[in-house]
């Protein structure tokens, strides 16, 4: 089988019909270059320039074998740059695991800005709870993971992307809702909507320790795992309920969104997490986007 070095040899010399300027083109004396097509001609069994003294002419076979030596380089050209800029993190492709509230606000920036710089990425996107998404880590089924982080994961890396407080969610026609200044002593004896301490469990804890310390026991009436399902309770009048600020991005009619002021705030946190031993290059590239984009809006 012919070798891209003959190929390249072919095409210079077809299109310059002078092996002396081909040969310069090339950094090659005459002599190798001559040998190359030789090599070539005897690979294919066929004679594809017709040479003399004074000329160089391509005969049929040459003109016909042209275009397709031309479209070998490319995709042997091709090839080389796609394995080079998958090996940087440029391209490939990169499986991320994404909680629902991420997807509300965060996700939709993510993506849009990870586009828009690394454009040959391809991503792959599962939702899953935080639980679950530990676990696709664990297993490979997912390179990152935007999740909550119930507990430091030593075979884990992560950086926190998104630090942003709870809000009162409560029914339009509630009497909470007219209030300008919300407090957590407003809660007390309010029925309300919680979070499951399985499927939900880092708001779970946040939410139970906030009141733990604040010294208010609330009247629990549903435990619930996705936060649209909330505040579909709360339209319905059962409760109120505390949800991330990105819950506002859900636009849910009947339901108002009240700052609560605490001191200190509890945030709510998210974090991009991936294994250590990931060796998956799109992930630096990822986090490239990541911190740029906190540096953005830091700013």
């Amino acid at each position: 089988m012919f070798e891209l070095s003959h190929l390249r040899c072919f095409v210079a010399v077809a299109e310059e019909l002078h092996f002396g300027r081909a040969a310069a083109r090339l950094n090659l004396t005459q002599p190798p270059l001559s040998r190359q097509i030789q090599l070539l001609e005897h690979t294919l069994d066929v004679r594809l320039l017709d040479r003399t003294s004074r000329s160089v002419q391509l005969t049929r076979a040459g003109r016909s074998f042209l275009p397709e030596a031309r479209r070998l380089l490319r995709l042997a050209e091709g090839a080389a740059l796609a394995a080079r800029r998958t090996a940087s993190g440029e391209a490939g492709s990169l499986t991320l695991g994404f909680t629902a509230v991420s997807g509300y606000d965060f996700l939709p920036r993510l993506i849009k800005r990870l586009r828009a710089e690394a454009p040959d990425i391809d991503l792959v996107l599962k939702e899953m709870v935080s639980s679950d998404q530990f676990e696709a880590l664990a297993t490979g089924q997912i390179d990152v993971g935007l999740l909550r982080m119930t507990f430091n994961r030593h075979e884990l890396q992560a950086v926190s992307v998104v630090r942003e407080p709870l809000m009162l969610a409560a029914p339009e026609d509630h009497p909470l809702a007219g209030i300008e200044v919300v407090h957590l002593s407003d809660l007390a004896g309010q029925p309300f909507v919680a979070y499951s301490p399985y499927e939900a469990r880092y708001f779970y804890d946040l939410v139970a320790t906030l009141f733990a310390q604040s010294g208010l026991a609330p009247h629990y009436v549903q435990h619930i795992s996705q936060i649209h399902t909330i505040l579909g309770l709360v339209k319905a009048g059962l409760g109120v309920a505390l949800v991330p600020r990105a819950a506002r991005h859900l636009g849910f009619e009947g339901v108002v969104l009240k700052t609560v002021a605490m001191e200190p705030p509890a945030l709510a946190e998210l974090h991009a997490a991936w294994r250590a031993s990931n060796i998956n290059p799109a992930i630096a590239t990822l986090r490239r986007t990541l911190s740029r984009m906190e540096s953005t809006e830091s700013a």
